[in-house]
């Protein structure tokens, strides 16, 4: 499930979201000393805001006259501004890959050989770190460990512990914090244009802003209400292979990372009745009524079974993705007509 960009802007210039100050004047302090380290590992779940963070410091470091931002008006802010900057180099999985591979990491060995064209900043970004394979994560470690002057090594990592234990040393580790409710809210009501939108979305999250503002987009809430529907269906007694067919254009990771918040739901409602615990209240009627078919251990097994086939989806696993659907879905069904 991709994060949408909604990093806060100020005349077209990255900025660090309002709950990441303290560790943007960290950032300026340990920048203006000479003491800022020349890889920084930025973790935090996803939809805290790393991306943001890491355009705002991108956008910094590559700016010809910055004040505590990038100015946005000088020839480096232009650049980066049209999409591409000499000195900057990502690194992120190849589309339709999972992992990062070698080859990438032969670039970036080059990318740090190399002298600034622009005299400044050289700024090379990992993201997903964790989705580096082993071959890759060896390869880099050189240019971590001799990086040259005015090198900077930015990774980006939801799970930081799934890294190897070489990279994660030889970086200086900045965990984002998640910002408190009101701070997420207000945020939130600003871009989604009201109070109650931004309360039910900032709790359908789990309290993670960037992720509220993902879900509430147009597209994201079609396959939500595409999969509650497929849920009522199975409640009904629907076939499962069928309900996974009608699933089959839909990203895997998106349904299995929906089916976990939800049965998540499940197990604390059925092991505590409290109705007030549960991010989707909305899904209350449906929950109810899953909950009254099956006993919670049997919806720890299936949560087991999702984690996992997400967790190697996420490891860079080839499972056949309808296959995983129809299994896990089928597994619903037999909960439900238990």
């Amino acid at each position: 499930m991709a994060i949408d960009s909604a990093a806060e802007q100020a005349g077209g210039v990255a900025q660090p979201l309002p709950w990441q100050s303290e560790r943007w004047r960290q950032f300026l302090s340990q920048y203006q000393s000479g003491r800022l380290p020349h890889a920084l590992l930025l973790s935090g779940p996803r939809g805290v805001g790393k991306q943001q963070f890491a355009e705002a410091l991108i956008a910094r470091l590559l700016c010809v006259t910055p004040g505590e931002a990038a100015c946005g008006h000088c020839h480096g802010c232009h650049m980066l501004a049209a999409g591409y900057h000499p000195d900057l180099l990502r690194v992120s999985p190849e589309e339709g890959k999972r992992q990062i591979r070698i080859d990438p990491i032969r670039e970036v060995n080059g990318f740090v050989a190399q002298t600034a064209q622009q005299g400044g900043h050289r700024v090379i970004v990992l993201s997903p770190a964790e989705a580096m394979n082993v071959a890759a994560s060896n390869a880099l470690l050189k240019s971590l460990e001799e990086p040259g002057q005015r090198t900077q090594f930015i990774l980006l990592s939801d799970v930081p512990s799934r890294l190897l234990a070489t990279i994660r040393s030889r970086c200086q580790h900045w965990s984002l914090p998640v910002p408190e409710s009101n701070q997420s809210q207000a945020w939130l009501a600003e871009q989604l244009g009201g109070k109650e939108e931004a309360a039910f979305w900032w709790q359908v999250s789990g309290g993670l802003p960037l992720l509220a503002f993902e879900l509430a987009a147009p597209t994201a809430r079609a396959l939500r209400q595409q999969l509650h529907e497929t849920f009522d269906a199975l409640v009904r007694g629907a076939e499962p292979v069928a309900e996974a067919a009608r699933l089959d254009r839909q990203s895997t990771e998106s349904i299995l990372w929906y089916g976990i918040a939800w049965l998540e739901d499940l197990i604390r409602l059925g092991l505590s009745g409290d109705s007030a615990r549960i991010r989707n209240p909305d899904l209350l009627p449906l929950y109810r009524q899953a909950v009254k078919n099956a006993r919670v251990r049997d919806w720890f097994r299936l949560l087991d079974y999702a984690r996992e086939q997400r967790r190697l989806l996420a490891a860079g696993g080839n499972p056949n993705p309808q296959l995983v659907l129809e299994a896990w879905l089928v597994r619903w069904s037999a909960l439900l007509r238990s």
